[in-house]
């Protein structure tokens, strides 16, 4: 046989003497890291969407791709113009326009040009299927913090708490030196919400979350479980208001003296085992302290007077045809409540003790809205003082204009606006809310984020909400949709599109609060879905309640990087000021998932 000559070693050898001289290709350098903001909830198919990217430096013109949950490119789009530096370490920017994806599904953004980046997933999908379920998770929240015995079994391992409460003491309000006096009163009490991450019960956040969410079950879209919670708040609110007499709030802040609500952390149902008598440091954690609106048969703070009947006069519409008689029963309470109203009050108003807890300085707005729940209950049951309510709701209005808020608990213009629209449709209602709206268009405008409330402050989340129900309620009064891609704006900035990329509702969007200032939730270690938190703060407040305690029981400091100079924001349980939820944050919460939802 014929051998055939041996070419394999020449042919590696010259493979290899032609790898060598070759010269090998430079990798290319990493593009720097920026970061994509969205709304983590979603957006409705037909809204404007836009995301936004933070930067190192100016990302216009660079091109971002929308992919589906398979990783196909779906949408490119290129950066708009930058609206301005966030920090030192993003100093640009640039919203997406991602108006045309409108296919339901989940997405993400991805960036690869000039910078690198990823979103976090969103949804596409009609508003309903988007926005209903959050309204649903903000009943969660208040059946957690449910006071008394009447408890709904969940993971919070919450029993029955201060049953103390259905015979609590009555005491004289205190003045500057805060020492408290008995009167010979007693009252049961027992039932309600606490307020926030502490354990004090408040009529005024309580009125204004019942009015809230009595509109969401009589508007739509209503959660199964909602008029049950809804009870459970008037059985509660109908105990602080008897005999005349409107009792404002049960607990107290601490001082030197004594321990407060505020003072020591333990479940609730803890303070029904303490050992403690008069002068203990502990004794108001158990024998908690009532106060009143008035003396018996004084006039009653006006807002107070307003807000209260409200919640009752919508109880009655609730009522009117599945049960008259309780219905008419309610309207009386609240018909008797507003007519003790002090309408020559001053701007001294009577909302919590301390006042600064939840300082009001307007009523006309809370005797608009009591006056226009009074004329519509009225109307349901047929009642002869409708007319008369009616133009007393109308009169209020018309003193009402000329702020600058949105919806807020010590701002309640935009709903009273809204029901007397019901009433007696008029221009100049409608003219209050846009030019209040117009005015947080521009402030929006002028906050790279885009943020009406812009990087942080008190109430933070729960502005840019109540601001997204203004605009929807202006829009489902008018007809008009000019605040529209407003409203979703404000909304996203509440739920991931912010400089710290955190949705501020727990439980929503991909990112959220693990560790909130909540007694319940931070030591059952269970999410309060639902809750609204406050949010970025003012950077001094913040640190100053970081070095207030030294130690933590839950903490993430994943957030540092995006501070800026005057605001921060932090997921620890010590820090009330970005992190602790409350009653009248997510009751906005679920007026503005609610109206979302059905817009």
């Amino acid at each position: 046989m014929k051998h055939r000559p041996h070419y394999l070693p020449l042919i590696l050898m010259l493979l290899l003497a032609t790898s060598c001289s070759a010269p090998r290709p430079v990798p290319k350098p990493a593009l720097p890291a920026a970061r994509i903001r969205v709304d983590q909830v979603g957006w409705a198919t037909g809204e404007t969407k836009i995301a936004l990217v933070m930067a190192p430096a100016d990302a216009a013109g660079a091109t971002a791709t929308v992919v589906d949950e398979h990783g196909n490119p779906v949408l490119t789009v290129a950066a708009g113009p930058s609206r301005g530096d966030w920090n030192t370490r993003y100093r640009a920017i640039n919203p997406l326009d991602l108006t045309a994806l409108r296919t339901p599904g989940n997405y993400r953004v991805r960036m690869n040009d000039r910078f690198t980046a990823e979103s976090p997933v969103f949804r596409v999908d009609a508003a309903g299927k988007l926005y209903t379920p959050l309204v649903a998770d903000t009943v969660q929240y208040f059946q957690a913090h449910r006071d008394g015995a009447d408890q709904v079994g969940s993971a919070w391992q919450r029993t029955s708490a201060h049953l103390d409460d259905r015979s609590a003491t009555v005491y004289q309000t205190p003045g500057d030196d805060a020492d408290l006096t008995a009167t010979d009163t007693r009252v049961d009490v027992e039932g309600g919400w606490y307020d926030a991450g502490d354990y004090l019960k408040f009529t005024h956040t309580t009125a204004y979350a019942l009015v809230v969410m009595q509109l969401v079950e009589r508007d739509g879209p209503a959660p199964t479980a909602l008029r049950a919670e809804i009870e459970h708040g008037l059985d509660w609110l109908t105990k602080m208001y008897r005999d005349g007499v409107l009792y404002t709030q049960v607990g107290v802040g601490g001082n030197d003296a004594y321990l407060g609500d505020h003072d020591a952390w333990r479940l609730p149902q803890a303070d029904d085992g303490l050992a403690v008598e008069p002068g203990d440091r502990r004794y108001y954690q158990r024998y908690r302290p009532v106060f009143r609106a008035a003396d018996p048969g004084d006039p009653i703070s006006p807002n107070l007077a307003g807000r209260v009947a409200a919640a009752f006069a919508l109880a009655a519409q609730l009522d009117a045809r599945s049960d008259p008689a309780r219905a008419k029963s309610r309207l009386d309470t609240a018909a008797a409540l507003f007519a003790q109203a002090d309408t020559g009050a001053g701007d001294d108003l009577v909302t919590t003790v301390p006042r600064d807890f939840y300082p009001e300085e307007s009523f006309a707005d809370d005797l608009a809205l009591g006056a226009a729940e009074l004329a519509l209950a009225g109307e349901a049951l047929g009642d002869k003082r409708v007319k008369d309510w009616t133009d007393q709701a109308k009169r209020w209005a018309d003193q009402t204009g000329g702020g600058d808020d949105g919806l807020t608990v010590y701002d309640v213009d935009a709903l009273a606006d809204a029901e007397v629209y019901r009433l007696a449709p008029a221009g100049a209602l409608a003219d209050d809310l846009r030019a209040r709206l117009d005015g947080a268009v521009k402030a929006a405008a002028a906050d790279p984020m885009g943020a009406t409330s812009g990087s942080g402050g008190a109430d933070y989340a729960s502005r840019q909400l109540g601001w997204a129900a203004t605009a929807a309620l202006y829009r489902k009064m008018t007809g008009d949709d000019r605040y529209a891609a407003f409203a979703t704006a404000q909304r996203g900035v509440a739920l991931g599109s912010n400089g710290w990329g955190v949705s501020l509702v727990i439980g929503a969007g991909d990112a959220y609060p693990k560790c909130p200032h909540d007694q319940i939730g931070t030591l059952t270690r269970t999410s309060l879905t639902g809750a609204v938190i406050n949010g970025p703060n003012v950077a001094g407040r913040v640190e100053s309640l970081e070095e207030e305690t030294p130690d933590s029981l839950c903490s993430d400091g994943s957030y540092t990087e995006f501070d800026r100079a005057d605001a921060q924001y932090v997921d620890d349980m010590r820090v009330s000021a970005t992190n602790e939820p409350a009653l009248d944050f997510t009751a906005t919460g679920m007026l503005a998932f609610a109206l979302a939802a059905t817009g």
